[in-house]
């Protein structure tokens, strides 16, 4: 009979198996405390992200409102809870009556703050820290203000707005005006905000210039509920209808029209019957400018030199130097600024032709 018997094992031999299984049981415990910990770890790791997952599937319900190409900038998440900002939509930058709108206000302030050797080329870089719109608000108004002339830090600059806006909204709040511009919309440098106030003060001081009518533009709202973003796009009306007196005698009393156009006929004659001149109709014998420049002389007894316009202008660009030179030299008898635009006059707009002449009768139907 075979038997067989376990082989002995030395003791070294032993004491290594002792070793080993304790190390083994140390590295067990060690994994079983890191597999714990790394679990725990794991799991708000997934928890962050299922939130920002959850998050961002709730922003994403908001994302449709949002215009294509249009780019939320990281100061713009900066916002305290309930607090909104908004922005000019990108698109609305190339509408050209936008444009047209920006460039009409622009020449407006030049105009305006010439004396003080002051110049604006872009509203936003110009308009934000206060100094334009307090120089422009005190020449309109003939009203100083009590602020400091140069102000480089943030704060001053915000306190001179401060003043500048609490002087307009208390002229302009009585008059019906909406306040849609704020210190902090100015001073993040808000185009709409900006365009808004010099729409309203233009208006309000009658400026001499013509603005372009229904102008609006797209603008998206990015406001903070429960710390996320939520934004919505909307449309800002920044000017309506410019309708006045002749406005309304066009389009609701035309037989009144005839009555004014005649009164102003038998005006313009009785003095360019001088030259032997005669006006049979004002849309188009007025157009190239030469009868406008001819009848300022006659009105304030003066010789215009020939060598100053063009007396058979040949093109539109001789046009538009003639009645734009008309304009000055009634400015400088001491009338306003025309509201019309010199290209209006040539291009046979009636209604700036008539402004243009009945602001000469208001003046000058006494004259001799």
């Amino acid at each position: 009979t075979l038997e067989f018997s376990a082989p002995k094992r030395c003791s070294s031999c032993h004491r290594m198996d002792t070793s080993a299984n304790l190390q083994s049981t140390r590295m067990k415990k060690e994994e079983s405390f890191l597999g714990k910990l790394g679990g725990t770890l794991i799991r708000k790791k997934k928890s962050k992200e299922v939130s920002d997952l959850h998050e961002e599937g709730r922003n994403a319900i908001n994302a449709p409102l949002l215009p294509l190409g249009t780019e939320i900038y990281p100061e713009d998440t900066l916002l305290e809870e309930n607090a909104e900002r908004m922005m000019l939509d990108p698109t609305s930058r190339e509408n050209l009556k936008f444009s047209d709108l920006l460039k009409v206000l622009i020449e407006w302030i030049n105009s305006e703050l010439e004396e003080d050797r002051i110049i604006v080329k872009d509203l936003e870089e110009d308009c934000y820290d206060g100094q334009v719109l307090q120089k422009l608000f005190e020449k309109l108004s003939g009203r100083k203000l009590n602020v400091a002339e140069v102000t480089q830090s943030e704060i001053g600059q915000k306190q001179k707005l401060t003043t500048v806006l609490e002087a307009v909204n208390h002229l302009l709040r009585p008059h019906g005006w909406t306040i849609e511009w704020s210190v902090d919309a100015i001073h993040s440098k808000n185009l709409v905000a900006i365009v808004y106030l010099l729409v309203a003060l233009a208006m309000h001081f009658q400026a001499p210039i013509r603005l372009p009518e229904h102008v609006s533009v797209q603008v998206v709202v990015v406001k903070k509920r429960e710390g996320i973003l939520q934004t919505a796009v909307m449309t800002k009306e920044l000017t309506s209808t410019t309708e006045d007196a002749f406005d309304t005698l066009l389009d609701h009393a035309p037989d009144k029209l005839n009555v004014v156009k005649s009164s102003l006929i038998t005006f313009v004659n009785k003095h360019l019957n001088k030259l032997n001149l005669e006006v049979t109709e004002l849309e188009s014998q007025f157009a190239d400018g030469v009868y406008l420049i001819l009848l300022m002389g006659l009105l304030e007894d003066y010789f215009v030199p020939l060598y100053n316009f063009f007396l058979t202008p040949e093109n539109f660009e001789q046009k538009v130097h003639n009645v734009a030179f008309a304009f000055e030299l009634m400015q400088d008898g001491g009338l306003k600024k025309p509201k019309a635009r010199p290209e209006d006059v040539v291009n046979l707009n009636l209604k700036s032709t008539l402004r243009v002449l009945y602001n000469l009768f208001t003046n000058y139907k006494n004259s001799d």
